[in-house]
């Protein structure tokens, strides 16, 4: 049986709970080092002033480690602002120097062309519809500029079929370049297993793409 599409309201809902009642290392999908995230940017040769968005980034630490780098651009969206919030708290006055952007990724209207880098860590693998999935890349190819690059990872194909309770869509990097279309060339991949705070583990499948038509 199909599972029902979950309406916007209800995923703002949700992880407006998930983030009121958890800290964020008490979370499956938590990590103190987010080293392939970081591996992965480094990679794709960034100047320092390039634009970055983080979609989901949430509570995540990555930011941190972004500005750490002297990344003077970065944004980070999320659907709960309760976990946009413990970020910010964490920073405290560097937390002035990100643009903290409360949305759900399917209503966002971004600037047309102003980022250099999509990063989604387990975002886009909650979209089962395929609906959903053509207005993700909508909004992705519309808030990026020609070559930026694209990191995407969720779980792979021997993963978990749910995350948080939700259903999850499993992913290897030919389903992901098939989602993202002609226009974007897959330049890296690899596999990951997260472990858990609670000891489980996760496989992921991690992409790097590049932008190579306008």
């Amino acid at each position: 049986m199909k599972n029902p599409r979950i309406e916007m309201s209800d995923t703002a809902t949700h992880w407006q709970q998930v983030w009121t009642t958890k800290q964020p290392e008490e979370v499956s999908w938590y990590q103190d080092d987010p080293s392939p995230s970081l591996e992965m940017i480094q990679a794709a040769g960034l100047r320092r002033d390039a634009a970055i968005i983080d979609v989901g980034g949430g509570a995540s630490v990555l930011v941190d480690r972004l500005l750490d780098l002297g990344f003077v651009h970065v944004a980070v969206l999320d659907i709960a602002e309760a976990a946009l919030g413990k970020a910010a708290e964490r920073l405290g006055p560097l937390g002035d120097e990100v643009t903290w952007i409360e949305t759900s990724v399917l209503d966002w209207r971004p600037v047309p062309g102003l980022f250099d880098l999509w990063h989604d860590r387990a975002v886009l693998h909650f979209l089962t519809e395929p609906a959903d999935q053509a207005r993700y890349v909508e909004v992705m190819k519309a808030a990026l500029g020609p070559e930026a690059s694209v990191i995407l990872a969720g779980f792979a194909p021997d993963g978990p079929e749910k995350c948080s309770g939700l259903p999850v869509s499993r992913h290897d990097a030919a389903s992901l370049g098939a989602l993202l279309g002609p226009e974007f060339r897959l330049v890296e991949e690899r596999r990951q297993d997260h472990v858990t705070p609670g000891g489980s583990v996760q496989r992921f499948q991690w992409a790097r793409f590049i932008r190579t038509l306008p």
